[in-house]
């Protein structure tokens, strides 16, 4: 026993000299070991040759495994039939159940009238000149509207007819508004900051400035009555006015008399 300690003792010493650095490093290599202790244990090798095994398959059941008996997928999906039966042909003795809950209510949107809106540039004309063309077409049916500025004297009349020709067609392509119901119902000026002013040369030495104002018409189109329901309320209103002469009668009582005759 003491011989083989020496002989350990002097391999790790050949050891540490045959490692390069400083004797003070630990051993990296360790040394190898002589003892060798026995792993065969009799019980062991009996128990794993005679205790019973669960018998193994065939190849044909591998490789093709039935329905009925699941493969050895741990998986879960695995073992679910792909192809499930549809609902219709599975028998239920139950009733479908029926729901209830009421339908939701739709909610009502009140839609407003409809109108269209449209503007003319501004253009040198006086904010005042501009609102007489817009008093005599506010309130007008469009197609009498045009054709008050195609015969009119003013200056402005064509731009103002072409403003009313381009709403018109904006409100029946875009807003699909009716045509002959269409009505001029509001028509308003808008005076502009921007004016031109241009000097004016005077006599003696003097000079003026001259300042050109700048307006604009807008008009707002909207859904009203043609010209021939205006026409037919006008006559009906007439007619009720006139009251023929009825029958007085004479059994009603005086009341408050006067002192005297009346004639």
């Amino acid at each position: 026993m003491f011989r083989r300690r020496q002989v350990l003792s002097n391999s790790s010493r050949w050891i540490q000299s045959a490692v390069p650095g400083p004797s003070r490093l630990p051993l990296l290599v360790t040394p190898p070991s002589c003892r060798h202790e026995s792993t065969f244990r009799p019980l062991d090798w009996i128990s794993r040759t005679f205790s019973p095994k669960p018998a193994e398959q065939s190849k044909d059941d591998k490789e093709s495994p039935t329905p009925a008996q699941p493969d050895e997928n741990p998986s879960i999906f695995a073992q679910v039939d792909p192809s499930p039966a549809p609902a219709s042909e599975v028998p239920s003795s139950r009733p479908p159940p029926q729901s209830t809950r009421s339908p939701p209510a739709v909610p009502r949107v009140s839609k407003g009238a409809p109108f269209h809106k449209e503007s003319t540039i501004p253009f040198n004309i006086s904010h005042r000149k501009l609102n007489m063309l817009g008093r005599q077409i506010a309130g007008k049916p469009i197609d009498y509207a045009i054709l008050q500025m195609q015969f009119s004297n003013k200056r402005a009349g064509s731009k103002v007819k072409d403003l009313l020709t381009s709403a018109k067609q904006g409100a029946v392509q875009r807003r699909q508004m009716d045509s002959p119901t269409l009505v001029v119902a509001e028509a308003w000026v808008n005076k502009r900051a921007k004016a031109s002013k241009k000097m004016v040369a005077q006599g003696r030495g003097h000079r003026g400035t001259r300042i050109k104002p700048r307006s604009s018409l807008t008009v707002v189109l909207r859904e009203g009555k043609t010209v021939e329901q205006q026409k037919a309320e006008e006559r009906k209103r007439k007619l009720s006015r006139i009251v023929s002469a009825a029958v007085t009668r004479e059994d009603k009582p005086l009341r408050n008399p006067g002192p005297m005759w009346a004639w």
